[in-house]
C-alpha cells in the first residue's frame, strides 16, 4: 500500500507524459473548473463594455475592440484546454503554472475598460503575456519530459514565443504612437492568424493526444459560463430598470423571454453528441475548435443585447427600439446558424436538422424588422418562441425515430 508520504510526493512532482486518448471516465479536473472561474471576470467585463457601447449609440464602434479582446480570452482558454487534455499531470509545477495563467486572465480583465474606452491595450497585452508565459513553460516541460512529444511540444513553445514577440512589438509601436490607426486592425488580424497557425504547424510531425469526450465537456462548460454571463447581464438590466421606473408588462416579458432563449440555446447545444463526433473525426478538430470562436462570441454578445433590451424597455435609453431588438436577434440568430455550420463537418447525422435550425436562424435575424409593430418585448418573445420551437421539434423527431426503431 502506498504511504501518505509517497502519495504526497506523487502530487508534488509527476513526470509529464502524453495522456491516453481513450482514457476511461476522463472528466474536467477541479483545477480546470477553478481556471474557468477566472474567465467569468473577463467575460463579464467585456459584456458590460459592449452593452454600454450599444446604450451610447456606439455599438458598431464597440464591436472591433469586443472581438479583439474576446479573441485573447478565447484563445488563451482554448490553448490551456487542449494542452490540459493531452498533458495534465495535476502536480505542483502544473498547478503553479496554471495559477500564473489565471493571474494573467485577471490582469487582462482589469485592462478591458481602457481597451474599449481609450483604445489602450497595454494592460490587456500584459495579461495576455502572463498567460502565454505560463503556457510556454508547460510546453517546454512537456518537451523535456516526454520524448515522444518532444518535437511537437518544442514547436508549440517556439511558435507561441515568436508570435508573442509580435504582440509585444505591436504594443510598443502603439505606445510610441508609431502604429497608424489604419494599420492597427490589420496588425491584429495578422497576429491572430499567426496564433491560429501555430497548432497546425506544431502538430505536422505528431498530433497531441487530446481526449475527445474531455474536450467536448470542456467546451460545453465554457458555453455554460457564457450563458451564465448572459443571465448576469440581463439581471443587471432588470435591476437598473426597476430603479428607474418599476415593473411593467414589457419588462416582465423580456425577462422571461430572455431566460427562455438562454435555456433553449443551452438545450440545443447539448443535443448533439459532440464527443462521439470528435472521436470519429479527429482530423477535423481544428475546424470545429477554431470555429467555436463564433459560438462563444455571440453568446457573450447576447448577454449585452439582453441587458440593453431590458433597460431600453424599463427606462427608455436613447438607443432606438430597432437597435435594442437587433442586439438580441443578431447573437441568437448567428448562434443557430453557426451551431449548425460548425457541427456539420464533425457529426455525420446531426440531431438538430438543417431543415429546422436554418430557417429558425433566418427568421430570428429578420424579426427586428417588425419592431415597430410588436415592440422590443414582442421581438424578444418571438425569438424565444422560435428557439423553443427548434428544441421541441427536435425532441419530437428524435422520440419518434426511437419509437419507430
Amino acid at each position: 500500500m502506498t504511504s501518505d508520504t509517497e502519495r504526497f510526493h506523487s502530487r508534488l512532482r509527476v513526470r509529464m507524459r502524453a495522456r491516453a486518448t481513450d482514457e476511461n471516465n476522463r472528466a474536467s479536473s477541479q483545477l480546470e473548473l477553478l481556471f474557468d472561474l477566472t474567465f467569468v471576470v473577463a467575460i463579464a467585463s467585456i459584456t458590460a463594455q459592449l452593452a454600454h457601447g450599444i446604450e451610447q449609440g456606439q455599438g458598431i464602434q464597440t464591436i472591433a475592440p469586443f472581438l479583439q479582446v474576446f479573441f485573447a480570452i478565447w484563445w488563451a482558454w482554448m490553448n490551456f484546454t487542449w494542452f490540459a487534455s493531452s498533458f495534465d499531470t495535476d502536480d505542483a509545477p502544473y498547478r503553479l503554472l496554471t495559477m500564473l495563467q489565471m493571474g494573467g486572465v485577471l490582469v487582462l480583465a482589469a485592462g478591458v475598460p481602457a481597451a474599449f474606452n481609450d483604445g489602450d491595450f497595454l494592460v490587456v497585452t500584459l495579461g495576455y503575456l502572463l498567460m502565454r508565459l505560463g503556457l510556454i513553460a508547460q510546453w517546454i516541460r512537456a518537451a523535456v519530459e516526454d520524448p515522444t512529444s518532444r518535437r511537437t511540444a518544442s514547436r508549440y513553445a517556439t511558435g507561441i514565443a515568436v508570435v508573442q514577440l509580435g504582440w509585444i512589438l505591436r504594443l510598443l509601436l502603439q505606445q510610441a504612437n508609431l502604429l497608424p490607426a489604419q494599420i492597427q486592425l490589420a496588425s491584429f488580424v495578422t497576429l491572430a492568424v499567426a496564433e491560429l497557425f501555430v497548432p497546425m504547424w506544431a502538430e505536422r510531425h505528431r498530433r497531441t493526444s487530446w481526449h475527445p469526450h474531455h474536450i467536448a465537456e470542456r467546451y460545453g462548460l465554457f458555453v455554460i459560463i457564457l450563458l451564465g454571463e448572459s443571465v448576469l447581464a440581463a439581471s443587471t438590466g432588470v435591476a437598473a430598470s426597476l430603479d428607474a421606473g418599476g415593473v411593467s408588462g414589457a419588462l416582465i416579458t423580456i425577462s422571461v423571454s430572455g431566460l427562455v432563449i438562454l435555456f433553449a440555446l443551452w438545450w440545443i447545444y447539448f443535443l448533439e453528441p459532440i464527443g462521439e463526433g470528435l472521436s470519429a473525426n479527429r482530423d477535423k478538430s481544428y475546424v470545429w475548435g477554431y470555429c467555436h470562436y463564433a459560438i462563444f462570441a455571440v453568446l457573450a454578445a447576447l448577454g449585452a443585447g439582453l441587458e440593453v433590451a431590458v433597460e431600453q424597455t424599463g427606462h427608455h435609453l436613447e438607443v432606438s427600439a430597432a437597435t435594442a431588438a437587433y442586439g438580441v436577434a443578431i447573437p441568437a440568430g448567428l448562434f443557430l446558424l453557426s451551431f449548425w455550420a460548425i457541427h456539420r463537418p464533425v457529426i455525420t447525422h446531426q440531431v438538430v436538422r438543417s431543415s429546422v435550425i436554418l430557417p429558425a436562424g433566418v427568421i430570428v435575424l429578420a424579426l427586428p424588422l417588425s419592431v415597430d409593430l410588436i415592440g422590443v418585448a414582442g421581438v424578444v418573445a418571438t425569438i424565444a418562441a422560435v428557439c423553443a420551437l427548434v428544441v421541441g421539434v427536435t425532441i419530437i423527431r428524435r422520440t419518434s425515430a426511437h419509437q419507430s426503431n
